[in-house]
């Protein structure tokens, strides 16, 4: 009598998963280094892809609104009028808000119009290899305003969006295949700064204080060796929440560090210098020194 066969064929064996494709294991801690790197390569794919190798970064506040947007919330709270001295006071509060979204509006609409006029003169540079493009964090704001001024000028533009868990959603601006969604916020400046040209800072809280002062120190420091022309926009601004002139008096940075930042109030300032600086540093290769 013959024994039972108790082993499987090859058909009944189920294949291990490979492990670029096992998903929990992709997303464990094990793998952070995988997925580290990830945001690093697949970014440079798709850059090279789509021949972007010069940027002109524009950071700034989420929270600021377009112009038409900040008056028409501003209209819609002066008609009504609660009554109570709680509601009052409260209501009060919105409308003091309100009245100072419509007096920050007009750095989003200066963001908008600093990016079309940036993206309308490179558009007109040749080799097309040697364009600047307009980069931003891709959420709403200013982010949301220099996207949007790009595409007014017909060109395409970047967005280095980041997930939070609130104010970061993607803007309908930048374009789809220059649209990156990062985890890591240290790879995603690492983005802002390779291929950055030039950079044009507008009114903003702790991201944009942060990302500010980190490229300041890179390039204080010679970690990055190009010459990168940097606009802060809105002296008013920059200069009541941070005294400048008071880390020199107090010896913390050296008067010749203040020729890093160029202080502008309008577009056509900003737009003048940058056009200057990067024609004459990045399209005649003229040396800085």
């Amino acid at each position: 009598m013959k024994k039972k066969n108790d082993s499987k064929s090859p058909a009944d064996l189920v294949r291990p998963v490979k492990a670029y494709k096992n998903a929990a294991f992709l997303n464990s801690p094990d793998a952070r280094t995988i997925r580290v790197l990830c945001e690093f390569v697949e970014p440079h794919s798709r850059f090279r892809k789509q021949h972007v190798g010069n940027t002109v970064v524009f950071f700034g506040s989420a929270r600021t609104l377009p112009a038409t947007e900040a008056q028409n919330n501003l209209r819609e709270l002066e008609r009504s009028s609660p009554s109570g001295p709680k509601k009052k006071a409260a209501h009060e509060k919105l409308l003091s808000a309100a009245r100072r979204d419509v007096r920050m509006s007009r750095y989003y609409e200066d963001a908008r119009a600093l990016a079309r006029r940036l993206t309308e003169w490179s558009l007109t540079i040749s080799p097309p290899s040697k364009r600047f493009v307009i980069c931003s964090g891709g959420g709403p704001g200013i982010m949301d305003a220099a996207n949007r001024g790009a595409a007014d000028a017909g060109g395409k533009s970047v967005g280095l969006n980041i997930s939070l868990p609130f104010e970061q959603t993607p803007n309908e601006h930048q374009t789809p295949d220059l649209s990156f969604e990062f985890h890591y916020f240290f790879i995603r400046k690492f983005w802002f700064v390779y291929l950055a040209k030039a950079l044009a800072v507008f009114p903003g809280g702790f991201g944009t204080m942060d990302e500010l002062f980190e490229l300041l120190t890179l390039i204080q420091t010679g970690k990055t060796h190009k010459y990168m022309p940097i606009v802060v926009y809105g002296s008013e601004f920059w200069r009541d929440v941070i005294d400048f002139d008071a880390l020199v008096e107090r010896g913390v940075i050296s008067p010749e560090d203040m020729d890093l930042l160029r202080f502008c109030d309008t577009v056509d300032e900003a737009f003048d210098y940058l056009k200057d600086e990067l024609t004459e540093y990045y399209l005649n290769g003229r040396k800085k020194g």
